[in-house]
């Protein structure tokens, strides 16, 4: 794993942290969205890893990296992605259509009118070009296929921002963001503005509550690595037994996975999602396995 003070604002620890802070979250958030959706954007309500469970048992949830709700305004959901295996570049549409059903789903209350449902925008940040167009945005909405000029809006918008992009003729602020973005480093920070959000960058780099939670990242995916490493030459050693090896390794690694949410502070709702996310498990697996940490504990 990258050192923190390396890291880039489209890794996710670092972009969850800045938009996460208590001081500077709401603030890097909007400097972000303005330079992307080149309107101002008003107050900010940041919610960092917003979870959405499936209705039943063995339906899909959603994590969303950067969820912000505007006063009077829109939803926005940033996803930070660096996924570019072929497989996960095929699915990112389909992922986005999901996001946007969850989202709008947990935003619609029971008997509420359709004209009150809100825009909502969902915006990868990719390092990779997901089209192979080399632009830097791609805006996506719903149209008429037969009649593109016909009127049609459903409040829906899906915008991928590859870093690398140069046709198209975006803005120039845009273009200094998306660089310093792939590479957060002050050489890329020469507007008032960019050089603004480095200050916040650095400084949300040298919070010690930040450095700690990086540090016990760290040791969670370390000694992750070296458990299977000993299961695997236990598996050697020892024929047999599959199943009962598959449980043991299953519920060390949800040990692990729980050790950490309770480390990082996170809600047992973040925990659950992450247990069901890291083991391919379902939520009521994922509450056993949850309430037998705490018995232990």
């Amino acid at each position: 794993m990258k050192k923190l003070e390396d890291m880039n604002l489209v890794d996710n620890f670092l972009a969850y942290s800045l938009t996460a802070h208590k001081t500077y979250g709401e603030e890097a958030s909007r400097y972000i969205l303005e330079c992307i959706l080149r309107r101002k954007i008003r107050h900010l309500t940041v919610v960092p890893q917003k979870v959405w469970y499936g209705e039943q048992p063995e339906n899909h949830g959603v994590r969303l990296d950067i969820y912000l709700d505007e006063e009077d305004g829109e939803i926005f959901d940033l996803e930070p992605d660096n996924n570019s295996s072929a497989a996960d570049v095929e699915a990112l549409p389909r992922r986005a259509r999901f996001y946007h059903a969850k989202i709008d789903s947990g935003n619609f209350a029971a008997g509420e009118d359709y004209s009150n449902l809100r825009n909502v925008v969902v915006v990868f940040i990719t390092t990779y070009d997901p089209f192979k167009r080399n632009r830097m945005i791609y805006t996506i909405q719903n149209s008429c296929k037969e009649d593109p000029q016909l009127t049609y809006d459903d409040g829906a918008r899906t915008i991928f921002l590859y870093t690398g992009g140069t046709e198209g003729n975006p803005p120039d602020e845009l273009l200094q963001l998306a660089r310093y973005m792939e590479c957060s480093v002050s050489g890329n920070a020469q507007t008032a503005g960019l050089a603004r959000l480095h200050e916040m960058v650095m400084k949300v780099k040298a919070d010690r509550e930040v450095g700690a939670a990086y540090m016990n990242l760290v040791e969670m995916e370390k000694r992750i690595k070296e458990k299977a490493k000993e299961e695997g030459r236990a598996e050697g050693r020892e024929e047999g037994r599959e199943e009962g090896r598959e449980e043991g390794r299953e519920e060390g690694r949800a040990e692990e996975i729980i050790d950490s949410g309770w480390e990082f502070k996170l809600s047992e709702e973040v925990i659950l999602e992450r247990l069901q996310k890291k083991l391919n498990i379902n939520p009521e697996i994922a509450k056993k396995y949850l309430a037998s940490y705490k018995q232990k504990s």
